[in-house]
């Protein structure tokens, strides 16, 4: 019954028509392991036991079960945000996304851990104990959705959902070797999503191979009337084209890529990549966009701003555990004080300070503006070629605790996933090899808006040649 660590939901359910196993009895098996075991991965802060199954409900995804990051509603579920603030909170409603998921027939296995209130990039800012990395114990797992990444990369969850504000899926999929879909902003539904940064907060998809994100992304994707954000974009629900190359398909290298300070090894596996890619028949294009080396202060900048704008709500008075005072102002401060942890603080002042009268110009007002020529540059370079190629972060998985001394130095992981947020731009990850260390290194794909389906067809023909999941396996063949 262990198999179901190495299936994807595609052959789990092959297997089920051929009279060979029940995906049902493989949920289950998953559970019980996820149980046993998460007390030294620590991806989940709760496990949802009455919602293994959706009862009476035929569809897709009948008898799987997903992992649900914190920040994401569910009626009854713990909604902590990885917070202290929020420890109680358990939300009334369901989320547009998991409202879908019941309908295709989805359970639910548990709740993931994560940054407090999407704040970092190590899944060690919050209140309810850190993530390890599958491949490593002694490292990071990537945040803020790491306990998704951990859980899908273990083999103790089908797929998962998560958030993904400068990079917050992307970069755990690629510290845990699994697949990372962030789509289009506004192309699935925010409506139960605990905002954060709502100008760039998006629901992704972290999945063990590409058809399954796919599968999961056409479920969750189009318009909600609950979300004025949503796009009309209509969603293609054919099956992905499963061509054998890439013949016709353009795909554009910044030249600015060798100006910026990456690991050799990671440099080394993304040109590796891009040969397979030209090897495969597509058409590498050399091409210029300096606005990519600055997209961490204009990231920096308006996600503090946005951050101590959404954060305001949190005073005890109706969210969370308030803290007694002889006035509200006592109240509100020793309930912040307690209930916020020192990455949220240090983002709440820098983005009063952004937004105060004397320096919203200075600092706000120039970074949205910045902003807005990074998407012209987009804009103009999709004019020329299908998709771009970057690596997903400078970095492979570090160990836990490196930036405990200087937390503002981690937010330079997001220097290469932060301009396909800032834009909102579909972006994927794809696993691609391992380190020196044994840990996974990725290729990170950005499409023009609304373009999920060419990067998904793209990252399947890759994902077949790369065979990633065949050479190397998983992390559960590793011991925490």
């Amino acid at each position: 019954m262990n198999q179901f660590r190495s299936l994807t939901m595609q052959r789990a359910q092959q297997l089920q028509a051929e009279g060979a196993g029940s995906v049902k009895k493989l949920s289950q098996a998953m559970h019980d392991a996820a149980s046993d075991e998460n007390p030294a991965l620590g991806a989940y802060t709760n496990f949802l036991p009455n919602e293994n199954h959706s009862p009476m409900v035929s569809g897709n995804l009948e008898g799987f079960t997903a992992a649900i990051k914190a920040n994401i509603a569910g009626e009854g579920w713990p909604t902590h945000c990885g917070s202290r603030l929020l420890a109680n909170y358990c939300s009334p409603y369901d989320s547009t996304v998991v409202r879908r998921l019941r309908a295709s027939g989805c359970g639910f296995t548990g709740v993931t851990t994560m940054d407090e209130f999407g704040m970092g990039s190590s899944c060690e800012h919050t209140t309810l104990g850190r993530v390890v990395n599958p491949w490593n114990s002694g490292c990071s797992a990537g945040g803020s959705s790491g306990g998704s990444a951990a859980a899908v990369a273990s083999g103790l969850a089908w797929f998962a959902l998560g958030s993904d504000t400068g990079g917050s899926v992307r970069l755990p999929a690629h510290f845990c070797g699994v697949v990372g879909l962030k789509p289009t902003y506004g192309r699935i539904s925010r409506f139960g999503l605990v905002a954060f940064v709502s100008s760039l907060d998006t629901i992704g998809i972290l999945a063990r191979d590409v058809t399954d994100a796919h599968t999961v992304f056409n479920l969750l994707a189009g318009h909600d009337p609950h979300d004025s954000t949503t796009l009309a974009c209509p969603v293609d629900s054919n099956p992905l084209m499963r061509a054998s190359n890439l013949h016709g398909l353009r795909i554009g290298v910044p030249d600015e890529l060798a100006e910026m300070d990456l690991d050799p090894e990671v440099s080394q596996d993304h040109h590796e990549s891009l040969q397979r890619l030209k090897a495969l028949g597509a058409e590498l294009i050399s091409l210029s966009m300096k606005s990519i080396l600055n997209t961490v202060p204009i990231y920096t900048v308006l996600n503090c701003a946005e951050a101590a704008s959404n954060l305001h709500r949190y005073d005890g008075a109706q969210y969370g555990v308030r803290q007694p005072g002889a006035t509200y102002g006592e109240s509100l401060t020793a309930t912040r004080e307690s209930g916020f942890g020192s990455e949220v603080k240090r983002r709440l002042l820098l983005g009063a300070h952004v937004l105060s009268a004397g320096y919203r110009q200075q600092y706000y007002l120039k970074a949205c503006a910045a902003r807005q020529s990074l998407i012209q540059d987009f804009t103009n370079l999709f004019g020329k070629v299908d998709m771009l190629s970057l690596p997903t972060a400078p970095c492979t998985a570090f160990p836990l605790g490196s930036f405990s001394d200087d937390p503002v130095r981690m937010h330079l992981t997001d220097i290469l996933t932060a301009p396909a947020s800032l834009a909102g731009l579909p972006a994927l990850t794809i696993p691609t090899s391992l380190d020196s260390r044994g840990l996974p290194h990725s290729l990170q794909l950005i499409g023009p808006a609304c373009g999920e389906k060419q990067l998904l067809e793209c990252a399947l023909v890759l994902e077949r040649d790369l065979a990633f999941r065949q050479r190397k396996g998983g992390p559960w063949k590793t011991s925490l």
